[in-house]
């Protein structure tokens, strides 16, 4: 009887190490998880957000993944979040401290994007939550690029008051220029 039990013990034992590799493949994501904190004088801006990739697919086009003149979340997973500790402008218009979500309407031919923030700041990257929780649409005008096979959001350019933030993904990086609003008191 022992025998028996230890033999199968040593079989279940056996079955488990031969899974467990294939297991494990299989629970890690696509789209690896990314935090980036960023000191703008005075500002953190913290940004956290699914990193997808490429392989190989036609990301921006009309039947591509990302179909151009629809609102398309830069990320994966829960929408894209980004954090200011203190009031900022982003393309010369005022944001009030706080978290927003991120998204974006790519269009084709050189035409300029729209970049949004969203006051729904804890939801899913899809559905849009709509319009009626945007805080800000600015249209920026894309910069064709190097390849970035994996989603990336970074600071090319930060200055004393000052930031660009790229959105980048395969050829096309959208530059978000970011000033911080927040001084401090003169008596300090």
């Amino acid at each position: 009887m022992t025998i028996m039990r230890t033999s199968a013990r040593v079989a279940a034992l056996a079955a488990w190490v031969a899974m467990a590799p294939a297991a494990r493949a299989q629970g890690y994501p696509f789209s690896q998880r990314s935090t980036l904190e960023q000191m703008v004088a005075f500002t953190k801006i913290t940004i956290e957000y699914g990193r997808p990739v490429a392989r190989g697919r036609t990301l921006f086009a009309d039947s591509g993944l990302v179909p151009y003149g629809k609102v398309w979340h830069p990320g994966a997973d829960s929408a894209t979040r980004i954090t200011f500790s203190h009031d900022v402008t982003l393309e010369d218009r005022p944001v009030p401290a706080g978290e927003y979500t991120v998204w974006l309407v790519p269009r084709g031919n050189g035409a300029k994007w729209t970049f949004i923030l969203s006051k729904a700041a804890h939801v899913f990257h899809t559905p849009y939550p709509g319009e009626q929780h945007d805080f800000l649409r600015v249209d920026v005008a894309p910069e064709r690029t190097s390849h970035m096979e994996t989603l990336a959001f970074y600071f090319p350019v930060v200055l004393r008051d000052a930031a660009t933030m790229n959105i980048h993904w395969g050829e096309w990086a959208l530059p978000i220029h970011i000033k911080a609003g927040w001084r401090p008191p003169d008596d300090q």
